[in-house]
């Protein structure tokens, strides 16, 4: 919580050179009042300001000077306005809502249905609109409000499509909608006087710059994990052209442990920090700057790097706009953000009454008539406190929605857990069957679908499984089973499956708060094997693919081997696995270490 703009200073300390500042060490107030001062020099606020409720309201209402909060809420906005016509799928909006087509969907509720074609261009209309009025400050609220509830809609309208960032958006198109976002920089401010260059309170900033804290801070916290430590989260990204300076003086494997998997937890551990205060801010934006620009260039995550870039000057004083557009030719004055005025007084904010140095009597300045809380600053208060409170529970709240964890917690999407887990899928199939005739068949993997998430989310394969279940029937399947039969590596492990393909996903039980019954467990007793099938994977030329798997007692895996592969070869390396040449009618028990070969095409049964 930082207060740095004067205005709200009940001592104004002065400091020089020479006799002259030892003069006036010695007529300035007693130590204690000096240590006082120095933390509010270094945290933006005092100890006292925390000793109760009414001054922790007097705090959070302190008045601030608007600009950093104008200049962010147009760059969000601008943002925005992208996002919408890329992640959004207004770009695409035919091919993701086409009306008559067969489609499976994913909502959150599941309740929640998109609406006609025409109707969803209109949604996309009125939330570009909003996001041009954010940006503008036209209408402040009402854009707002267009914004968020139409970006929200479509949010949870599609599970599949959710992510970190496209979650912070909307938390920070949310909390825009609370602040006086309008009072600098906006077109409202020429349609209205009274709140042109006015103040805001510092809870505006407070909420911001924490939830912009917790985002790195809680994915450093993610990052401990020891997937990420142990360097196998994001192992492919040391490959990337961007880490070719750092290949010049370091092997692969190191950049890889160092560079990307050490670099990126200790950036999101310290950003936040380091951001904060004044001596530590250049190098923390110098190195968050570099990390986002990677980032645009390392992933498809659309305006997310450019989104984290605008929220690091919420860092700094709040005043920094006045001084950064101050050295810009004069004939642009009409167009730039002010720079000169003082910010006018608002009823938003609450001025602490200040000592007169003829008396010790306290008094308020004649234009800041505020000087006592009330009810709109106690909730703007409360509600400061309660958002930064559930902002920090949420990422660990998945003991409650256990239905909705896997081999990683939760509904991605709000726990920060960036980049933690890669995942790979080497065999995914479905299997229906007919509940009348018994008969089986085999369904193209995503078929109804737009999406390929549902393969890791047992609440989305449920989904999937539900709406097959209601569209086969049109295709002569009376009241069809769905097995799915899906394999899949998180951060170099063995392929494995991750759902039980014996369990009917349509009869099967499921339910947010229990946890998923038909989810196998991740064999994580065998993640020590990575070094070892990493030293295997190396010792191979370039024209050997190999495939690294490890299953259940009590199942199989069914695959047919094309002849265009050549030699293929199975090597077991722990265990015993039965293996049927189906063609030949053959079968042969394999146990460690003994291997079988084959150079024609066939088709296996392990």
């Amino acid at each position: 919580m930082e207060t740095r703009d004067a205005a709200a200073a009940d001592v104004l300390l002065s400091s020089g050179g020479g006799g002259e500042g030892k003069k006036a060490k010695k007529k300035a107030a007693p130590q204690p009042d000096v240590a006082k001062n120095r933390m509010e020099r270094i945290f933006g606020f005092r100890k006292e300001d925390l000793s109760s409720w009414q001054n922790l309201v007097a705090l959070l209402n302190r008045p601030s000077d608007p600009a950093s909060l104008g200049i962010f809420r147009f760059l969000f906005g601008l943002l925005m306005v992208v996002d919408i016509t890329q992640e959004r799928g207004l770009s695409h909006l035919d091919y993701k809502y086409l009306d008559g087509s067969p489609v499976c969907r994913f909502p959150l509720f599941n309740f929640l249905k998109p609406l006609p074609m025409d109707w969803m261009y209109l949604v996309y209309v009125v939330m570009i609109l909003g996001a041009l009025g954010i940006m503008l400050g036209c209408f402040y609220r009402l854009s707002c409000l267009m914004f968020i509830s139409t970006y929200w809609y479509i949010f949870f309208l599609d599970k599949t499509a959710w992510n970190n960032h496209s979650y912070l958006y909307g938390l920070i198109g949310f909390q825009l909608s609370l602040m006086e976002g309008n009072r600098y920089w906006s077109v409202d401010g020429l349609r209205r006087p009274s709140i042109r260059n006015a103040h805001v309170p510092l809870w505006n900033y407070t909420l911001l710059r924490t939830q912009i804290f917790i985002v790195y801070f809680i994915a450093g916290i993610k990052k401990l994990d020891a997937d990420w430590v142990e360097g196998y989260s994001m192992s492919y990204l040391a490959h990337h052209w961007l880490f070719d300076p750092f290949k010049m003086i370091l092997p692969v494997e190191l950049v890889s442990l160092f560079v990307v998997h050490g670099g990126g937890l200790i950036l999101d551990l310290t950003a936040g920090y380091l951001l904060f205060f004044d001596v530590t801010r250049p190098y923390a934006m110098f190195f968050v700057s570099y990390f986002h620009c990677m980032n645009s260039q390392l992933f498809s995550i659309g305006m997310f790097p450019y989104t984290m870039l605008a929220t690091t000057p919420m860092f700094c004083y709040v005043d920094w706009p006045r001084r950064f557009f101050s050295h810009f030719p004069s004939f642009l004055t009409a167009v730039l953000p002010f720079t000169t005025p003082e910010p006018q007084p608002s009823a938003s904010c609450i001025y602490p009454e200040v000592q007169s140095r003829s008396s010790d009597r306290r008094q308020t300045p004649p234009d800041r008539n505020v000087s006592k809380p009330r009810f709109k600053h106690k909730l703007g208060a409360i509600f400061t406190v309660v958002y930064i409170l559930e902002q920090l529970f949420m990422p660990y709240s998945h003991f409650i929605t256990k239905g909705y964890n896997n081999w990683t917690n939760g509904l991605y999407g709000y726990s920060w857990d960036m980049m933690v887990h890669s995942r790979s899928h080497q065999h995914v199939k479905i299997t229906y069957k007919d509940g009348q005739t018994g008969e089986t068949g085999f369904l193209n993997p995503g078929v109804f679908t737009h999406s390929r998430r549902w393969k890791d989310h047992g609440d989305m394969l449920k989904q999937y499984a539900t709406c097959l279940h209601e569209f086969l029937p049109h295709y002569n399947i009376s009241d069809p089973e769905i097995y799915f039969d899906i394999w899949v590596s998180i951060n170099e492990r063995f392929q494995q499956r991750i759902f039980d393909p014996r369990v009917d996903i349509v009869k099967a039980d499921w339910s947010p708060f229990r946890p998923n019954p038909w989810l196998m467990p991740l064999l994580v007793d065998l993640s020590p094997w990575r070094t070892k099938l990493q030293e295997i994977e190396g010792s191979l030329d370039n024209q050997t693919e190999v495939v690294f798997i490890a299953d259940f007692p009590g199942l199989h895996l069914e695959n047919f081997v094309s002849e265009d592969l050549g030699n293929t070869s199975i090597q077991v390396l722990q265990g015993k696995v039965n293996v049927e040449i189906v063609g030949e009618k053959k079968n042969q028990s394999l146990q460690t270490g003994e291997q079988m070969k084959r150079r024609n095409h066939t088709h296996v049964q392990q």
